[in-house]
């Protein structure tokens, strides 16, 4: 059973691995998108197969069948570690660029929208002041038909202010709601940026942007080791298990008949 069972955790991790192999080649030749998929799969099942009958048949096989065949499943590990390489810096660079550029950008426009309109709120509050110093002094003239006329219109005037000031304080409610949604998103990049910042603490103590890169680096050389490689050797694995179980059942029988065998001729 566990024969099996690695069997199908090594395809499973070839499958994943070939995946990740071919979206990262096809970002590097992304003008033969589907050529790339096909040649990708076809290469992925070629190493699968080759790797097996490589196991299977080396002590028949003859020497440069097996040498030939040995380097091109290297050579497609290598090929497979180099597209996941590439998938998963994507990856980190795409996180990097939408935590450090482009938010942080929106982020600081929306500051600067802000500061604009709050600017225009304090020169609307300046005019209606202004203009409440004149109803003011209209109203202390007396009850002249043109200082009321005067006073009327400043009033209108200054109701179309405050209904300017009133769509300011509006706008400004909206851009701090769309900066405080930026801000979450800025800081949900950061807590998920926040292990390897963790790893970057325990082998340098230089908390640079930088050795946060290396750390990355680090991080997915590590899991490039461990993704192709396991897949092989698992399936491997799996072939010598079920190999041998083969081995071992055609023994017993063979046993099993002899000891029939020598029953009879006692009898």
């Amino acid at each position: 059973m566990i024969n099996y069972l690695a069997l199908v955790v090594a395809l499973c991790l070839s499958a994943v691995s070939g995946y990740y192999s071919i979206v990262g080649l096809t970002t590097l030749f992304a003008s033969a998108f589907w050529p790339v998929v096909v040649m990708g799969s076809a290469l992925e099942a070629g190493k699968l197969v080759t790797a097996s009958w490589l196991y299977r048949n080396w002590k028949t096989a003859p020497a440069f069948l097996k040498a030939y065949l040995s380097a091109s499943v290297v050579v497609l590990m290598f090929i497979t570690s180099m597209g996941i390489f590439g998938f998963l810096t994507k990856a980190h660079i795409d996180q990097t660029l939408t935590m450090a550029g482009d938010n942080s950008q929106r982020v600081q426009i929306l500051d600067q929208k802000i500061a604009n309109v709050k600017a225009s709120i304090e020169d609307v509050d300046k005019q209606i002041a202004q203009i409440d110093a004149a109803i003011n002094k209209m109203t202390d003239r007396g009850q002249a038909a043109t200082s009321l006329r005067a006073a009327d219109q400043q009033r209108k005037t200054r109701e179309a202010l405050i209904k300017k000031r009133d769509d300011h304080v509006k706008d400004i409610s909206e851009l701090t709601t769309e900066r405080v949604r930026i801000q979450s998103d800025l800081k949900k990049i950061e807590a998920e940026v926040g292990p390897l910042r963790y790893i970057s603490e325990i082998l340098y103590e230089d908390q640079s942007s930088e050795n946060l890169e290396r750390s990355v680096r680090l991080v997915i050389l590590l899991l490039v080791c461990v993704f192709d490689p396991l897949a092989i050797v698992l399936l491997i694995a799996a072939n010598h298990g079920i190999v041998e179980r083969k081995r071992l059942t055609i023994k017993r029988q063979r046993d099993t008949i002899e000891i029939t065998d020598n029953d009879i001729l006692k009898i």
